[in-house]
């Protein structure tokens, strides 16, 4: 069993991956520069995941009221901070943890490998990058989190030339027949072409096409996914094959993959744009 403890305390920044903070109005965003920062986002991301959504911890988890694994200490963390100007502090109100191929041991896999077979994934050429746990508090979850989060990502995709990003998106539950539209529109339109068709682990592959396509009101299928799988379809993403239920998250996973090769040019240029004003 893990010692989620040890893990927690030695998660540590990495300051050569760093990228100058994005600001909008009162919020920035920006990689975690100290172990206080990375502690801050834990806590958020155990508010929003065990507390709000009823997640089971682990371990020091529920003592500790912190969300935390052996990957914290190996990944950057990106994080949007909404600065107070009446006490002087920025609270983490946004998070996403960033893992590189180059940052991760030759002895270890990717988080995804617990779920899927990526093996077409790490076959892709170049530098290939994790997208995981990523949150937003609850009084924060609007359109301009989001888009400085995204813009966060595309800044440090800029930074480090990552070619492919992938990671595992949730739908709320663990019972299939609730979200059965949003898995069957995901499988019928966005499933990935063969190069990068990743497949849920025998054991855990959950049938993704559960409602015939011509049932499905394309447009007000996509227009109720989660918001974080939105944006990874908008960027061009791909869906593999096969769900699988989370049942320690209280969620139904499916895994996105994202070419940044095929992130529209008008993304990129309005992202740059935006850079320059701030």
């Amino acid at each position: 069993m893990i010692d989620t403890k040890e893990h927690y305390e030695i998660a540590t920044p990495n300051p050569d991956a760093a990228f100058s903070a994005i600001s909008s109005g009162t919020l920035e965003v920006r990689l975690a520069q100290n172990v206080e920062e990375i502690d801050a986002s834990q806590a958020l991301r155990y508010k929003v995941f065990y507390e709000e959504r009823a997640a089971k911890p682990i371990g020091d988890m529920g003592a500790l009221k912190r969300d935390f694994d052996a990957f914290d200490s190996i990944a950057d963390h990106l994080l949007v901070l909404d600065y107070d100007k009446g006490s002087g502090c920025k609270a983490v109100v946004g998070t996403y943890r960033l893992l590189r191929r180059s940052l991760l041991p030759s002895n270890r896999e990717f988080y995804t490998a617990g779920e899927y077979d990526i093996s077409k994934i790490l076959a892709y050429p170049g530098q290939i990058m994790e997208l995981g746990r990523s949150c937003v508090d609850l009084d924060h979850r609007n359109r301009p989190t989001m888009q400085l989060l995204w813009r966060g990502i595309a800044a440090y995709v800029f930074k480090h030339n990552i070619t492919l990003m992938f990671g595992c998106a949730s739908l709320p539950g663990i019972k299939p027949d609730a979200v059965g539209t949003d898995l069957s529109y995901l499988y019928h339109y966005h499933l990935a072409p063969d190069l990068l068709r990743v497949r849920a682990l025998d054991h855990l592959n959950l049938n993704m096409n559960r409602v015939p396509i011509d049932l499905i009101d394309a447009k007000r299928a996509l227009a109720t996914l989660p918001p974080l799988i939105k944006g990874y379809l908008r960027l061009g993403g791909f869906v593999g094959e096969g769900a699988v239920i989370d049942r320690q998250f209280n969620t139904i996973d499916v895994c996105v993959i994202v070419q940044t090769s095929s992130v529209t040019n008008k993304y990129y240029k309005h992202y740059e744009r935006e850079s320059r004003s701030v």
